[in-house]
């Protein structure tokens, strides 16, 4: 198997969806279907399920190999990566992931950790929407930007980027966009989506699943990325919370945008596997204190 078909396996294993991969790997559709059937074919068994046209999903054998093959394909971009590094003179690297909604602008924190420590590269890579701590453990990502908190024993969680207030996104054929804001009372019944192997109490932080009065939020969908989930939302088949931050990217004219009034802000903070702190990792927290929190919010 080449290196190339194995990072397209990967990716698709990540996405779950041909055409994102495709474009993500900036190949055609047909290069990502044609590698992942001569696998299978090489394998004997399917490696996706795609009885759903809109999502694939991984079979056993799929998911048997994505996680005998992550570790292998790490260490090999490792090595590669720390070859180029030694021949254009650079000390190391230093990958930073970012889930699909933390598009902020943050470059100023990034811009001066380059100022500062021009050794180390910096790389700003995507967080996947699906496990996002998963890349955070096999080493493909050195520290994450997330929402606080964490309550996972292997992972630090260092000094806060921002805090965002919530939204509600509604599509502009909803009844809701009569109102000026909403309370947590009013999602009661309404579909929501529910992230795909996302922890719990990440779940529950992003979107409890009552109200204060003990009322069922709903959860009908299962996402596994961001354009999917404001898809159905622009259709109007869910209601969905975001932190206020989306907005500066999202400018959609079929969404509306409406303040939850009782709903806690989520901060977002750098994330990184505890035993795997090192210089780099700390310079960049160092960083992050020293410029202090941005303030975002509703534009």
């Amino acid at each position: 198997m080449e290196l190339r078909d194995i990072e397209i396996f990967l990716t698709l294993a990540e996405e779950l969806h041909f055409a994102r991969t495709a474009a993500r790997l900036q190949v055609s559709q047909a290069r990502v279907s044609q590698a992942i059937a001569q696998q299978e074919r090489r394998l004997g068994g399917m490696l996706f399920d795609r009885a759903n046209r809109r999502q694939v999903r991984l079979t056993s054998l799929g998911g048997q190999l994505r996680d005998d093959l992550r570790p292998l394909y790490a260490g090999i971009c490792g090595s590669l990566e720390r070859a180029r590094m030694t021949a254009r003179g650079v000390a190391g690297v230093l990958r930073v992931g970012m889930l699909p909604f933390n598009l902020v602008a943050l470059h100023h924190y990034w811009r001066t950790f380059r100022t500062r420590h021009p050794q180390w590269e910096l790389q700003i890579r995507r967080a996947p929407y699906v496990d996002p701590f998963a890349c955070l453990r096999n080493g493909t990502l050195d520290v994450m930007v997330g929402w606080l908190p964490v309550e996972e024993p292997d992972l630090t969680a260092g000094p806060v980027l921002f805090t965002d207030p919530r939204l509600l996104a509604v599509s502009k054929e909803d009844p809701l966009t009569s109102r000026s804001s909403v309370t947590l009372e009013t999602l009661a019944d309404r579909p929501h989506a529910m992230a795909s192997l996302m922890p719990d109490y990440w779940e529950d932080r992003y979107l409890p699943f009552q109200t204060p009065r003990g009322r069922t939020i709903e959860r009908s969908e299962s996402i596994t990325n961001s354009d999917d989930l404001i898809h159905l939302v622009g259709t109007g088949e869910i209601v969905h919370s975001f932190p206020a931050h989306v907005t500066r990217h999202w400018a959609l004219t079929h969404i509306a945008w409406l303040p939850i009034r009782d709903m806690l802000p989520l901060s977002y903070a750098l994330l990184w596997r505890t035993e795997s702190g090192n210089e780099p990792i700390h310079a960049l927290a160092e960083v992050v204190r020293d410029l202090g929190p941005q303030e975002f919010g509703y534009q």
